[in-house]
């Protein structure tokens, strides 16, 4: 996996507001690891993705944690276009790579 996935995995934890501690607690995934793929130490294998984009509160992530691509008509979303994110939720970024 690459290491972009890191970065993407810590957008995402940030954009939800939770901490690496709460964000190990929702996907099932040992805080140690979170702080290693974060730090790039080791990279986010296959298993964290999938832990990542089957999670309920997650799922919003996935083509642009997969792709880069956004569609928020259909509620995939990019950190940037969360809610709870820093950025809006218009759609004017449609068809924008986001990441």
């Amino acid at each position: 996996m690459s290491s972009d996935y890191a970065q993407k995995l810590k957008s995402i934890r940030r954009a939800e507001g939770l901490t690496q501690k709460a964000f190990s607690d929702l996907v099932g995934v040992p805080l140690g690891s979170i702080k290693n793929y974060e730090t790039g130490q080791t990279e986010a294998g296959l298993k964290t993705i999938e832990l990542v984009v089957n999670n309920p509160q997650l799922k919003k992530y996935t083509m642009w944690l997969m792709t880069g691509d956004v569609a928020p008509e259909i509620g995939q979303i990019s950190p940037a276009l969360s809610p709870d994110g820093h950025g809006s939720t218009s759609n004017h970024q449609k068809g924008q790579k986001a990441g």
